[in-house]
């Protein structure tokens, strides 16, 4: 499917802003068909509600999953775990362009001198590599995420590519009643404290008075990886 038989994300934005997650997601299945269309998941604390509601749809629909180099082991379990409980048929492991790590991060200590230029290299510029098959993707950002996700639209334009977002209206009481109704495993860090989980080298525990994103890149400025800030071509 080109870009210019893809609807204006408006468009749909505006039919499909009052839809359930599952609606959404069958909405975007229709839209681009099977071979166009992606599920970018991190298997993080909260990545299994998500995933349950797209395998209910069609658990084939393809689901990208960047292995930075620098994910914790057990987000590594946890994604076979999912794998095997959802039953999930094409999920793509996509890694670093060895290249770009040999380069830009020979002593992998870019995470700490430019962590954004270490996102860059693997996490933008994987994803937009695994996602050039694709006229749109699926993620799981929710507005009551906050920052820069506290207004995010439920279909949005992302380059050549529609961005839907089936869980921006949800909270998080709508997530945990999706884990506790289809006894959805937990992510096996949730129970040490940590809330939301990225990489090793920037994530810590959080507090529960604390947000629930604020063990990620703590004490900088930096509250996104890149990839829902800049549009991936």
């Amino acid at each position: 499917m080109s870009v210019s038989d893809l609807p204006p994300a408006e468009e749909l934005d505006r039919a499909l802003r009052d839809a359930s997650p599952a609606e959404v997601i069958a909405a975007a299945l229709k839209t681009v068909g099977h071979d166009g269309l992606a599920v970018v998941s991190s298997f993080g604390t909260e990545s299994a509600a998500l995933l349950k509601l797209a395998a209910d749809v069609d658990p084939a629909i393809p689901v990208i999953f960047l292995d930075t180099g620098w994910l914790f082991e057990e987000t590594l379990a946890y994604r076979d775990t999912l794998i095997a409980t959802l039953g999930l048929k094409d999920v793509r492991s996509i890694k670093p362009a060895e290249e770009a790590l040999s380069r830009e991060d020979p002593d992998r200590d870019l995470w700490f001198s430019d962590p954004d230029a270490c996102c860059r290299i693997r996490k933008v510029e994987p994803l937009a590599r695994a996602l050039k098959p694709f006229a749109a993707w699926i993620n799981g950002r929710k507005r009551f995420q906050g920052s820069a996700r506290a207004d995010i639209r439920v279909v949005e334009a992302d380059g050549a590519r529609l961005k839907f977002n089936p869980f921006a209206n949800v909270s998080r009481e709508e997530i945990e009643a999706i884990f506790v109704r289809a006894k959805l495993p937990r992510h096996p860090l949730v129970t040490s404290g940590f809330r939301s989980v990225g990489c090793m080298p920037c994530t810590s525990r959080t507090a529960e008075d604390e947000d629930e994103r604020a063990g990620r890149w703590r004490g900088q400025a930096k509250t996104e990886c890149g990839i829902h800030t800049s549009k991936i071509s």
